[in-house]
């Protein structure tokens, strides 16, 4: 009994060390990413640029989880979420450069972290297991990405206020699954999890930003 009652404490220690560990990460590259961000708005960067550096974050991605369990992980993830803050700075721009655009990204950004620290609070205070939705998340996202390739030909402005609002749902799905495996001890990894959660978040901001403006067009 006494050893069931050690590991098993053990094991909440252990937990609660990842989920500590995460937020900490977290936090320090969205930072980090917000400054190669303004680095790169600042630098007035073209969309040409914007593409290439979504690619080579694309790659860096790969990297990443192969070095997640190394010494070189914490490198890796800090050049993976600097390249992809970078990416959006043109996007920002543009959006900046509308009218009332400062306040559809503060909106954008208010309501992402509203949705992030709700729904984490909600897996937190809960601890409820949310492993049974990964299977319908990974199927809506493949077919988000499907529709989006699909509409860059296509060029459809309902079926892109149509893709915003799913990609917001899934990712905010996303948010309380991760959570949910790491409190459950289903991940013990800190910087993949936090890659989890950074990429839930980079796209929860992007697509909210895109549904909110699309919303707002008729203003």
């Amino acid at each position: 009994m006494y050893n069931m009652n050690t590991a098993g404490m053990d094991s909440v220690i252990s937990t609660n060390k990842v989920l500590k560990n995460t937020y900490m990460l977290l936090g320090m590259t969205l930072a980090f990413s917000a400054v190669c961000a303004g680095i790169s708005m600042a630098m007035g960067l073209p969309h040409g640029a914007a593409l290439i550096l979504s690619l080579v974050g694309f790659g860096l991605l790969f990297v990443v989880h192969k070095m997640a369990d190394t010494s070189k992980g914490l490198l890796a993830i800090f050049a993976f979420t600097g390249v992809m803050g970078a990416s959006i700075g043109p996007m920002l721009n543009y959006y900046l450069s509308m009218p009332g655009g400062p306040a559809l990204v503060m909106q954008a950004l208010g309501g992402t972290a509203l949705v992030f620290f709700g729904l984490s609070a909600y897996a937190l205070t809960t601890r409820k297991d949310f492993s049974y939705m990964g299977g319908f998340l990974m199927v809506g996202l493949l077919v988000a990405v499907v529709a989006m390739i699909a509409n860059i030909f296509l060029a459809i402005p309902a079926l892109s206020l149509t893709i915003s609002a799913a990609v917001v749902m899934i990712m905010s799905g996303l948010i309380l699954f991760d959570t949910s495996r790491i409190i459950n001890g289903g991940e013990t990894n800190y910087i993949r999890a936090t890659v989890s959660l950074y990429l839930s978040i980079y796209n929860l901001f992007i697509h909210m930003l895109s549904l909110l403006t699309a919303l707002g067009g008729d203003d």
